[in-house]
């Protein structure tokens, strides 16, 4: 199966390089502007790609997963992730927030509906934001899915090092002994000292431990050591989400699936995803009756596995004959 593995390319079923015909910087409040672009074509369905983290931000990658004729391609970074001003910064970052920040780009680009397509996080906030705007979203692709229960923030902090023990051990033993009592106490800490001398290399442990336990296959790639300002934003926006339990009310999004249960749904998840676990999805799949629930049985977390990446590109060609004439 290893063998296999590696003679697949991520890249292969995806679409070519497409680049934006408009972008822009979206003025939120005094404080934050978000980065936004459209790619595809403008008279096509809207597509929402809604990048991971939270602190992820969208990269040129995101933008092949849709049919260019087809799709109207929308790409963003959220408050303080990727090309959003100011970078990294938590202050006026809730989902709360986010939800609010994605309803102003849709009435900002002139998009009376779209459909979602979230990975990770941004299946959390695709699912949050659908809740509370129900009639403005045609459809959802969800991967990876995150509900962000304290058990899968947990599972985040202690329970990957069941899979990987290395990766873990670096990450607990950044921190000094008198630390590692509360790694996120610890790191959330870290990362929001004033000093670059604390923050980025505790931003760097952080995503390097996360990176190296998202592929089913080992990376000798992982994090972001050539980016530290992106490392920076998905530690210290991932630790600020999580010690406030991703500003959700315990279940909420389980409870309020009601509202889009009408709506069409495909959920691509990794058998082997160590950083979100099967388990999440198959229970969101068990309360959506209607949603396609695809598992894939050779890949991890990433959106990068060549399974996922198929998958993700055969449930966007299906979404759109499902959604037909409604786009």
């Amino acid at each position: 199966m290893i063998d296999s593995i590696l003679a697949q390319s991520p890249e292969a079923g995806l679409y070519p390089e497409c680049m934006p015909y408009a972008s822009g910087m979206l003025a939120l409040d005094r404080r934050h502007a978000m980065y936004w672009e459209n790619c595809g074509n403008p008279s096509a369905a809207p597509i929402l790609f809604l990048h991971g983290g939270p602190g992820g931000g969208s990269l040129p990658h995101h933008r092949r997963f849709y049919d260019p004729s087809q799709w109207r391609i929308v790409l963003y970074d959220q408050r303080g992730a990727g090309r959003s001003t100011p970078s990294a910064d938590t202050i006026d970052n809730t989902t709360v927030h986010l939800v609010d920040d994605i309803e102003r780009l849709r009435e900002h680009l002139g998009i009376g509906c779209w459909v979602l397509f979230g990975g990770s996080w941004g299946s959390t906030l695709a699912l949050a934001y659908a809740e509370a705007h129900p009639d403005r979203v045609l459809g959802l692709i969800l991967r990876g899915v995150f509900l962000a229960s304290r058990d899968e923030i947990r599972w985040f902090m202690n329970g990957m090092r069941r899979f990987f023990p290395e990766a873990w051990r670096d990450f607990e033993h950044f921190l000094p002994p008198g630390e590692r009592g509360d790694l996120l106490a610890s790191y959330h800490r870290r990362l929001n000292d004033r000093d670059p001398a604390v923050h980025l290399p505790a931003a760097i442990a952080w995503d390097r431990y996360e990176s190296a336990c998202s592929t089913l296959l080992p990376r000798q790639d992982a994090g972001r050591v050539d980016d530290p300002a992106a490392s920076l934003a998905i530690a210290r926006i991932e630790a600020h989400y999580f010690v406030h339990d991703a500003f959700l009310a315990p279940g909420r999004i389980l409870a309020d699936l009601h509202r889009i249960a009408h709506l069409p749904c495909t959920i691509v998840q990794g058998r082997y995803d160590v950083v979100c676990p099967p388990a999440t999805a198959l229970a969101l799949a068990g309360a959506w009756p209607g949603a396609e629930c695809i598992v894939v049985p050779d890949a991890g977390h990433s959106v990068r596995e060549p399974g996922i990446a198929r998958e993700l590109v055969g449930a966007v060609r299906r979404m759109r004959t499902r959604i037909g004439r409604s786009a």
